[in-house]
C-alpha cells in the first residue's frame, strides 16, 4: 500500500506542477500575446472551468474503467497539452491548451483520494490525504515560485517548458500504478448507472454542505491569486518572481497543515479545525486588504494557506464518506464544485475591484470565510 500512495503522491505533485504556475506570469502573459491583464486572468478560468465540468465524467470512467488506469491516461494528457502551450502562438491556442490540461488534471488528484479512500480505514484517512495533499501543496508551491523566477529570467514559455517537462519525468514511476489496477473493483460502464449513483451522492443529507463550502472557499481563494500581480503592480512591484513567492506562501501553509495535522486533529477535533481554519483565512484576507510590504504578504499567504487546509481538509474526510460504493464519483463532484468555485473567483473578484473597490472586496472574503468554517462545523459531523 506504501508504494501506491508514494507513487500517487508522484503523480498529484506532476499535476500541480502547472496549476498555479499561470497566476505569477499574468502581466508577462498579456503583454506578450496582445491582451490586457484581465483577459490574462481568465486563463485560470480556462483551466479551472473544464476541470470542473468533466469532473462527472471522469469520477463515472474512473469507477468502471479502474482510478489508476484513468489517472496514468490523465497525467500524461495534461504533460503533453502544458508542453504545447509553451509554443502557443496567440492568446486562443495559449487559452485551449490550458483547457485540454485543466480536463487532464480533473483526472489525477480526485482520483488519487478516491485511491486513498479504497485503501486506507476511516480512521487514518485525513493524515493519509493531508500526506497526498502534501505533494499537491509542494507542486504549487514550486509551481508558484519557480515559474515567477524563470519567467523573469527567461519569459513565460520557457515556465510552461520547465513544469511539463517535470511532469513528463514523474509519469514514469505512475506507470507502476497500473499494477493496483488490475486489483481494483469496477462497476460498468453505463449511462444509467452513472446517473444513480450521482442521485444516491446528493440524497446524502451532507452532500449539499461539502459541495456548497468548497465552491465558495475555492471562490474566495484561488479568485484571489490572478489578481496578485496587479494588486502589487499598483504598489511599484512588477517583479513576477515576487509574485510567485507569496502565492507560494500558501502552500508553505499547506506543507505546515500536512505536518501538524496530526497532532493538532486528535487533540482539538475536526470540528475546532474548520472553524479555527475560516478564521485564520478571514484573518489573512484583511491584511492582504490592507496592501503591506510584500515580505508580509508573504507571511499572510502562509497563514491563508494553513487556514485553508484546516477548514477544507476536514471537509474532504466527509466526502470520502458520502457513498461508499462510488467514492470517485463523489470526490468528482466535489473536485468539481472547487473548481466551479476557482473558475467564477477571478470574474468574481474583477466585478469586485471594478465596482466595490479593493478595500471591500476583501473585507466581504474575509468575513465569508470566517462565517463558513463555524457553518461547516455545525453543519457536518463524522460519520461513526
Amino acid at each position: 500500500m506504501t508504494s501506491v500512495l508514494v507513487t500517487v503522491a508522484l503523480a498529484v505533485f506532476a499535476t500541480t506542477l502547472f496549476v498555479r504556475s499561470v497566476d505569477p506570469l499574468v502581466l508577462q502573459i498579456a503583454a506578450g500575446v496582445g491582451v490586457s491583464p484581465t483577459t490574462a486572468a481568465l486563463l485560470s478560468t480556462a483551466f479551472a472551468l473544464p476541470y470542473a465540468l468533466m469532473q462527472p465524467v471522469l469520477g463515472a470512467l474512473a469507477d468502471s474503467l479502474g482510478k489508476a488506469r484513468i489517472m496514468v491516461v490523465c497525467l500524461a494528457i495534461g504533460t503533453l497539452a502544458t508542453l504545447a502551450s509553451a509554443v502557443a502562438n496567440d492568446f486562443a491556442m495559449l487559452a485551449a491548451t490550458r483547457v485540454i490540461a485543466g480536463i487532464a488534471a480533473g483526472g489525477v488528484f480526485p482520483t488519487s483520494v478516491a485511491i486513498i479512500g479504497d485503501l486506507v480505514p476511516m480512521a487514518g484517512r485525513q493524515i493519509a490525504i493531508s500526506r497526498v495533499l502534501a505533494a499537491g501543496m509542494l507542486g504549487n508551491l514550486l509551481g508558484a515560485s519557480l515559474s515567477g523566477i524563470v519567467g523573469d529570467m527567461f519569459g513565460w514559455r520557457s515556465v510552461f517548458l520547465v513544469t511539463g517537462t517535470i511532469a513528463a519525468l514523474m509519469f514514469v514511476p505512475s506507470l507502476r500504478l497500473l499494477r493496483h489496477a488490475a486489483t481494483e473493483v469496477r462497476t460498468p460502464l453505463q449511462f444509467s448507472l452513472a446517473v444513480s449513483r450521482y442521485r444516491g451522492i446528493f440524497q446524502n443529507p451532507l452532500a449539499k454542505y461539502c459541495f456548497g463550502a468548497v465552491f465558495l472557499d475555492a471562490l474566495v481563494l484561488f479568485g484571489l491569486f490572478p489578481y496578485m500581480g496587479s494588486l502589487l503592480h499598483a504598489q511599484g512591484e512588477t517583479r513576477a518572481s515576487i509574485v510567485g513567492i507569496i502565492i507560494a506562501g500558501w502552500g508553505v501553509g499547506g506543507i505546515f497543515y500536512a505536518v501538524l495535522v496530526g497532532r493538532l486533529l486528535p487533540r482539538f477535533g475536526d470540528r475546532a479545525l474548520m472553524i479555527d481554519g475560516g478564521a485564520l483565512m478571514g484573518v489573512a484576507l484583511l491584511i492582504v486588504a490592507s496592501q503591506p510590504a510584500w515580505q508580509i504578504q508573504f507571511f499572510t499567504f502562509v497563514l491563508l494557506g494553513f487556514g485553508f487546509y484546516l477548514m477544507h481538509g476536514g471537509i474532504q474526510v466527509y466526502v470520502t464518506e458520502l457513498s461508499t460504493t462510488a467514492r470517485s464519483s463523489a470526490l468528482a463532484l466535489h473536485s468539481s464544485s472547487f473548481f466551479f468555485g476557482q473558475a467564477a473567483g477571478p470574474v468574481v473578484y474583477g466585478l469586485g475591484f471594478a465596482h466595490l473597490g479593493t478595500a471591500w472586496t476583501m473585507v466581504i472574503a474575509a468575513l465569508s470565510m470566517a462565517a463558513l468554517g463555524t457553518g461547516c462545523a455545525f453543519a457536518l459531523r463524522r460519520p461513526t
